[in-house]
């Protein structure tokens, strides 16, 4: 009798042999993603928690354990760590609001900050921060400003009645009356153009022909048509003129 029949030959294949047990891979590398994750945080510390780029990581390790398969090619830590690190640059790039130079000057003024806050063991004052730093106050105070990115809050938080950027941009009963009494007089002055040019301009401004198809009605020329609708608007600004000084 073969001894080979008492065995599974297929757990010895090289498929296999390359499946590796996903809950052995993530308990193993919990410790990479906070380390990483510190990694990360330490050049952009304001751009997201420590926790949630741990979270992140965490995603991307436990994906990174489902999808691994050991060729012989390279360790699991090497091929985590790219997908973590990754997973959390990404998340990092869509959170970002500012561009590179300014988030490498903010890094700048807040180490300046943080070795003048621990020598003088208090905060500092943005004046006392433009001495350290032999800047002029206005300069520090527009590089702290261009600095901070942009900030999301609530609607109900920042709503006024008061603000220019809440304001209602449609016409007031004033402005409709006005309106509505100038169309009444361009539709007056248009009633007294020579029928030909009332047209034109009524083909032109109404139905938004070109030149050329109004020229093919009125079997004229396009320059001719033009030179009509020339005379008919000189002729409607003057009997518009001072409509409103009524």
């Amino acid at each position: 009798m073969d001894a080979r029949h008492g065995f599974n030959l297929g757990l010895y294949s090289p498929a296999a042999l390359a499946r590796t047990d996903p809950d052995r891979l993530i308990a193993n590398h919990v410790a990479l993603v906070r380390k990483i994750a510190w990694h990360v945080h330490a050049r952009v510390s304001t751009a997201l928690d420590i926790e949630e780029l741990v979270q992140i990581g965490m995603v991307a390790l436990i994906e990174a354990a489902r999808t691994f398969e050991d060729r012989g090619h390279a360790a699991f830590s090497t091929y985590a760590t790219v997908r973590i690190r990754g997973a959390m640059i990404d998340a990092l790039r869509k959170q970002a609001t500012m561009c590179r130079s300014a988030l490498r000057r903010r890094r700048e003024l807040n180490a300046a900050r943080a070795e003048l806050e621990g020598r003088l063991g208090r905060s500092a004052t943005d004046s006392e921060l433009a001495d350290h730093m032999g800047l002029p106050l206005a300069a520090l105070q527009e590089s702290l400003n261009a600095t901070r990115g942009v900030r999301y809050e609530s609607i109900d938080d920042v709503y006024s009645d008061h603000s220019i950027w809440f304001a209602d941009e449609s016409e007031d009963a004033f402005e409709r009356l006005q309106s509505s009494e100038l169309r009444a007089h361009l539709a007056d002055a248009i009633r007294k153009l020579p029928e030909r040019e009332a047209m034109v301009l009524q083909l032109y401004f109404v139905e938004e022909m070109n030149l050329e198809e109004i020229g093919q009605i009125l079997g004229v020329g396009a320059a001719r048509i033009c030179q009509i609708k020339k005379v008919a608007l000189g002729r409607v600004r003057k009997l518009l003129a001072g409509w409103d000084e009524d």
